[in-house]
């Protein structure tokens, strides 16, 4: 069976992503800006309450994945935190400012981990060179990249999702992400031959303490009284679907 991973953004989403039927989850923070570090309290909350693999995500801050000598002293501090924290495995892409992999500092956060899994997170859509990429990391021992195969969506760019997907051959794992819904679901694995897709399932929620108010505490882009929340239904719909391969 494909395997799916949901995108989370707290311990509730966690546990919703669980209940639904989830295969593991990728926890983060700050989804509005591609994914954070959490919080070490909400991943002993999903290591709790739930039994399926929890990954970490390592990212200090958005706008980019170049990070300065103490942004990257916090990613290894994070790192380790999190395994001892029980992280089943750890999301981290660090690039040099051409766009190519640091292998070195990829190298680091991989030996952090020891034994978990770990994962490079999209920083790979933006590589000059994907293929080329694939085998650093290969060469560095990571085991699995999450992908949108370079587009927005990978359901704009499905003949390359295939080809990095047989590129990858037995010895890295490929997960699909990027857009995939249930509409789409089916063309994504049956035009790919991907065996793990990764998708958020959110519906939007209204915290009735900020209706009516004037006060801003949130940039212009951001509501203030919605926050989004993991649907159970909606994941065991794309689980419903994914039974059928």
């Amino acid at each position: 069976m494909i395997k799916l991973e949901i995108c989370c953004a707290s311990a509730a989403d966690a546990v919703n992503a669980f209940k639904g039927g989830a295969d593991r989850v990728e926890l983060n923070s700050a989804i509005a800006y591609g994914g954070l570090t959490p919080s070490l309290a909400d991943l002993e909350m999903v290591k709790a309450k739930t039994n399926i693999p929890v990954m970490v995500m390592i990212r200090p801050r958005s706008g980019g994945f170049s990070y300065s000598e103490m942004e990257f002293e916090v990613m290894k501090r994070e790192a380790e935190l999190a395994v001892e924290s029980g992280a089943d495995g750890l999301v981290f892409g660090v690039l040099k400012e051409n766009r190519e992999l640091d292998l070195k500092r990829n190298k680091i956060l991989r030996d952090i981990a020891g034994d978990k899994i770990t994962v490079f997170h999209r920083a790979f859509d933006i590589v000059p060179a994907p293929f080329a990429a694939l085998d650093k990391i290969k060469e560095i021992g990571m085991d699995r990249v999450l992908t949108s195969a370079q587009a927005n969506k990978v359901a704009d760019n499905l003949q390359l999702a295939k080809e990095i997907i047989a590129y990858a051959g037995e010895e890295l794992e490929i997960l699909l992400g990027g857009g995939i819904r249930e509409h789409n679901l089916k063309e994504i694995i049956e035009q790919t031959n991907c065996r793990e897709v990764h998708l958020s399932a959110f519906n939007k929620k209204v915290d009735k303490s900020m209706l009516k108010q004037k006060l801003k505490f949130n940039s212009d882009c951001i509501s203030e009284s919605e926050y989004k929340l993991t649907d159970i239904q909606k994941v065991k719909r794309v689980k419903e679907i994914l039974s059928h391969y």
